[in-house]
């Protein structure tokens, strides 16, 4: 019985999940009928100008509309199969009640694995839901219900979780929602301003131009910040989360406020990836040199501070040489800061 009444809340939380991006995506249907129909079609006399606004406006909206679908249907990045636990550690972990022998457990594991990042109190990393060992910047998210490579955040507006496999693609819808809010509140604002001064004749139009101004505008500041505060932590290579953004993560040396800060450039370059070609475009182009999910490179990281790496070859599994190699390119020099 109390599972069933479980399963059924679990239910009704999915679909409650999805009132947020449906409420935004009514919004930007309205914001289309209003602009393209309304303003353009009805509104607008000089063919030229209606011509120019829809063609620009498309443009917007089309590359608005795709982040926005690559932000909620990109899936999160789960640890890889050599994060977990195998069937005799797992039983061995749990069999021992002894806090300090299973943080010793957990240490001679995680010994065949690159994660340089701890606990607060020195430990391993490990996720008792998931069962598994968590990777450097991975963390568990509840409302996912799983762990999340490079979490950033979980965002109720795309109720999707935001982390390594599609923070470029949030990043991209709130640059190109900025854009769409800018378009609309410039091209609009003279007849805004026509129609409030009385100057074009009462009817459906005026109404839907009037509240598209005000949406516009309202959308867009509450956008500005949060695209401001996120461009500060890309700039940083920080995320959202309170280890990251406000308390400095725990490395084996200690806490570092800046251990995943390799330089301006870099930074971008492992959310953006390295062709600059490919940055304005919602496609997957995170260079794994750069940072693979599992493993990114360190400000102060060489093999003499970390004799994790003295065990690196326990890492390589068959079929992972091309992900090994780049591991082992990334940790045998120390990352320099870039101004």
């Amino acid at each position: 019985m109390n599972m069933a009444m479980s399963r059924g809340l679990r239910c009704c939380q999915r679909i409650f999940s999805w009132i947020p991006v449906i409420i935004i995506t009514a919004v930007v249907v309205w914001s289309y009928y209003a602009y393209v129909f309304e303003l353009c079609l009805f509104t607008l006399d000089n063919t030229l100008e209606k011509v120019t606004y829809l063609g620009l406006f498309h443009v917007c909206f089309v590359m608005f509309s795709w982040t926005y679908w690559k932000s909620i249907f990109t899936p999160p990045s789960q640890p890889s199969k050599k994060f977990h636990l195998s069937y005799t550690d797992k039983e061995r972990y749990e069999m021992e009640e002894r806090p300090e022998v299973q943080k010793q457990i957990l240490l001679e594991i995680a010994k065949k694995l690159p994660v340089f990042t701890r606990a607060a109190s020195g430990a391993i990393r490990f996720c008792d839901r998931c069962q598994v060992i968590k990777p450097d910047r991975c963390h568990h998210c509840s409302v996912c219900e799983m762990c999340v490579l490079k979490m950033d955040h979980h965002c109720p507006w795309v109720n999707n979780c935001i982390g390594f496999s599609n923070y470029k693609f949030f990043l991209l819808f709130l640059s190109y929602s900025m854009l769409y809010c800018v378009f609309i509140a410039a091209t609009v604002f003279q007849y805004f301003i026509k129609f409030w001064e009385g100057e074009l004749s009462n009817g459906p139009a005026k109404f839907h131009v009037l509240f598209l101004m005000f949406v516009a505008l309202m959308f867009f500041v509450s956008l500005m910040f949060l695209f401001s505060y996120h461009c500060w932590l890309v700039a940083k290579n920080r995320s959202t989360l309170a280890k990251e953004a406000f308390s400095a993560p725990v490395f084996q040396n200690g806490p570092d406020k800046d251990g995943f800060n390799a330089g301006f450039r870099k930074n971008l370059q492992q959310v953006f990836g390295e062709e600059k070609k490919y940055w304005l475009i919602p496609v997957f182009t995170s260079d794994s040199s750069l940072g693979d999910g599992h493993f990114f490179p360190m400000r102060c990281l060489n093999e003499s501070q970390n004799p994790l790496l003295a065990n690196e070859e326990q890492w390589e599994e068959e079929g992972s040489d091309e992900e090994s190699s780049a591991l082992r390119r990334e940790c045998s020099v120390t990352i320099e800061l870039e101004s």
